[in-house]
């Protein structure tokens, strides 16, 4: 019995201690007890031991305080929930070899990508973190799982020529001014649905957009954009607040899922390969740093709040590279 408590007091405090400290303790406790007799009590709950859900709880609430999107939130539990069930025991006794193991158990039998894993890993972390800040537990069993380093993608973006191929296949005014704010301003197709008329304004050529995080931020259009905006706002008769509505009757505010099947369709009709709302933010992004619009800046105009995340948006044409190295550096 006695060997196997100071296995269990050794097991807990692995990730706290270094092989010297653990050492030392096990020789310690090995000495200390071996002056005393354990009786082991019947297994029981603790009045005020807390459980998985009352955790889980607990820390949405905390994402929620801290601005995460319902969305956000709602990904958080699902991803907690399926680890709830995976590990089957209580979180605040959870070590790193029990985390290793379901990830790698969950690879092999969803056979997801290394970013999916890295993204259950970032959760993971998330929500061990705030177990240590809350004192439920010593040190996050997260801390000793590094990134899960996954191959380079390069993403495509939208040539000049696919854009005007985009722009003449629009068969009516609420397509072409949609296609034309997505160009030009760069932003999320969840900030798009999201706008309404009194949102505009057309004077300044710009808009306030509802972003992640709950920020609000300025983006601007250009000259096309604005004059397609308000042919395709004077043609309308209903009194929907909404800047994009539905073109039936009766005339509802266009959703994302509305606008994504719109330009996937406008894609397949005019064959220009797969059109998603999202690459016309990283063709923004991509068309800006090429033509030498500082980083920080492309940073505020896409919300972005690490500009590392600007970066990965933007695919730097190496021609510019180039000649940006003939220029500075030759």
């Amino acid at each position: 019995m006695k060997e196997q408590f100071i296995n269990e007091v050794l097991r807990t405090m692995q990730t706290s201690l270094n092989n010297a400290q653990m050492l030392q303790l096990q020789t310690v406790l090995q000495q200390e007890l071996a002056r005393v007799e354990i009786i082991p009590l019947a297994e029981q709950a603790k009045p005020d031991e807390v459980t998985n859900e009352q955790l889980l709880s607990m820390f949405l609430d905390a994402k929620r305080v801290e601005g995460c999107s319902d969305k956000t939130v709602r990904y958080y539990e699902n991803t907690l929930k399926k680890l709830f069930s995976g590990i089957n025991m209580l979180m605040v006794q959870v070590k790193t070899e029990d985390l290793r193991s379901y990830l790698s158990e969950y690879r092999q039998r969803t056979s997801c990508s290394k970013a999916n894993i890295d993204n259950l890993r970032r959760i993971f972390s998330s929500f061990f973190s705030w177990l240590e800040d809350e004192n439920y537990i010593l040190k996050s069993p997260v801390r000793r799982i590094h990134k899960v380093k996954s191959e380079k993608q390069v993403k495509e973006t939208y040539s000049d020529e696919t854009l005007e191929s985009l722009r003449d296949g629009c068969t009516c005014l609420r397509d072409l001014a949609m296609i034309d704010l997505l160009t030009s301003t760069g932003i999320r197709v969840s900030e798009l649905v999201k706008l309404n008329r009194d949102d505009i304004n057309f004077e300044g050529r710009e808009c306030i957009v509802f972003g992640k995080g709950s920020k609000e931020r300025p983006v601007y259009f250009d000259a096309r954009t604005k004059v397609h905006l308000k042919n395709y706002l004077d043609s309308r008769t209903d009194d929907n607040p909404a800047l994009f509505v539905t073109l039936q009757n009766p005339h509802k505010r266009l959703e994302i899922s509305g606008v994504e099947i719109r330009v996937r369709e406008l894609g397949r009709k005019l064959d220009v390969g797969r059109v998603h709302p999202h690459k016309f933010r990283r063709t923004l992004a991509t068309k800006a740093i090429d033509k030498g619009m500082p980083v920080e800046q492309v940073q505020r105009l896409l919300g972005h709040s690490k500009i590392e995340t600007t970066m990965e948006y933007a695919m730097v044409d190496q021609n510019n590279v180039k000649q940006s190295h003939r220029k500075f550096l030759s």
